[in-house]
């Protein structure tokens, strides 16, 4: 009875429509870019284009994806980029508008994608 109610408190984005490297793996192809592209020091960006290292999070993940693009620019010497997967744009599109601000003040690209990305 408890694990039932236990699970009843899980936050409702726990779900996911698909997997982070899927859309990952997707969104790099339509890219021209490297999937999991290994840095010297064994970090992994997650798709190396021509102009951007880049790092994908589901959206609530944002922070981290700032700091990971800020590193995977100073390691590749390529522009950093957040792409953010919103998987329900009208709740989730605040953590792209603070992603946005911050990528004007520490200048990095980001982006955001969606389930589309599939069609």
């Amino acid at each position: 009875m408890f694990f039932v109610l236990a699970l009843s408190f899980l936050p409702a984005n726990c779900a996911r429509l698909y997997k982070e490297s899927e859309y990952n793996k997707r969104y790099c192809a339509l890219n021209g870019g490297i999937t999991e592209f290994r840095n010297q020091d064994s970090t992994r960006v997650d798709c190396l284009t021509e102009k951007n290292a880049i790092e994908m999070d589901f959206a609530e993940k944002w922070t981290e994806g700032v700091g990971q693009a800020l590193y995977y620019q100073h390691m590749t010497g390529k522009k950093g980029k957040v792409v953010l997967i919103l998987e329900n744009p009208e709740i989730e599109i605040k953590y792209y508008e603070r992603t946005k601000t911050l990528s004007k003040i520490y200048n990095f690209d980001v982006e955001y994608i969606t389930p589309v990305i599939f069609r």
